[in-house]
């Protein structure tokens, strides 16, 4: 009787076992996608938890929104952009500020949250400008642009000129992927992808049991969106900046100017440089914010500074001056 008790039992627990596995595979594996439109964009969310989350990830974007948008005349950053100095900034606005100071000083200067009086002169900022900036009213506004010309202390910003203006998109969306893929691991979700506007956090593998893959677009200059690169992430980054999509023509002149602004010249970045993809270890919002500086970067300096910070893999599309598509990768992209 005990030897037949000991198998009934043992035949039990292996029941209950096998069946405590099969649970947590299913759940493990029951992947949720959610998306929608944020920052200006679109975003992707894919999870591995039945749970839809799509109200605590509105819930969070709407105050990364009311923290740190432009777009946005009553949100922080517009009111002490507007030279309000008794606003008190969150924990977002803390933590971009002071991920951003950290890139400017180690790209010298090339990236500049505070080039928001230049990007808005450019027209590319919330307000429509039909005029283009001449070089005397280039000269002045640098005169306003300086990352070292802010503090933060006491959660207070303090500008050395009131017409400082600040403007942290080259850095937001990807900060955006962070929180909501922080939320995620909050739930103890291990395994996702967060996508907002190309930018991209992933961790764990994704509902084939495969690390995450994405893709890389190819610069055309038809409109047409074709991939030229596929890559794998493993509890990474990435994010792209590129200057063949978004660029203004300006109306007399017929020039195209792109979107990304050369703190130290005031004008738009002029270089061979098509896109840069950076992945990384790092949280998104630092991947975005290196991706913009090495974009305003001549292409050597570029492939210097990636030599010199080996924890960033880059992925460099180029024109060669025979007009030809050329690639420089890191050895560990």
């Amino acid at each position: 009787m005990k030897r037949l008790k000991f198998i009934a039992i043992f035949v039990l627990l292996f029941i209950v076992f096998a069946c405590k596995n099969k649970d947590e595979k299913e759940e493990i594996y029951e992947y949720t996608k959610l998306e929608g439109v944020a920052f200006g964009t679109t975003f992707h969310i894919t999870y591995d938890a039945a749970t839809d989350y799509t109200k605590q990830v509105d819930s969070l974007f709407h105050l990364i929104n009311k923290s740190l948008s432009t777009y946005i005349p009553n949100s922080d950053i517009s009111k002490i952009n507007s030279g309000d100095s008794t606003v008190v900034i969150d924990d977002y606005f803390k933590e971009v500020f002071e991920k951003s100071k950290k890139i400017f000083e180690e790209t010298q200067g090339v990236f500049d949250p505070t080039i928001g009086v230049l990007v808005n002169a450019w027209n590319f900022g919330p307000k429509e400008i039909s005029t283009t900036p001449d070089s005397m009213a280039i000269m002045k506004l640098l005169d306003f642009v300086g990352f070292d010309k802010v503090q933060l202390r006491n959660r207070k910003i303090t500008k050395e000129n009131d017409n400082i203006y600040f403007d942290f998109n080259a850095i937001a969306k990807g900060y955006a992927v962070d929180i909501a893929g922080r939320f995620l691991e909050s739930q103890n979700v291990e395994n996702y992808l967060v996508e907002i506007g190309g930018e991209i956090r992933a961790r764990g593998k994704n509902a084939a049991k495969n690390l995450w893959k994405t893709g890389i677009e190819e610069p055309n200059f038809d409109g047409t969106r074709s991939i030229g690169k596929i890559i794998e992430l493993e509890n990474q980054s990435m994010a792209t900046s590129g200057s063949y999509r978004k660029f203004k023509i300006d109306t007399i002149t017929g020039e195209k100017y792109v979107h990304i602004i050369n703190p130290k010249t005031g004008y738009p970045t002029q270089s061979n440089l098509l896109s840069v993809s950076i992945v990384s270890d790092l949280d998104c919002a630092d991947t975005d914010g290196y991706a913009t500086a090495l974009m305003a970067m001549p292409l050597e300096t570029a492939i210097e500074f990636l030599a010199e910070h080996p924890y960033l893999n880059g992925y460099l599309i180029y024109l060669t001056k025979e007009g030809e598509l050329e690639t420089y990768t890191t050895k560990d992209f």
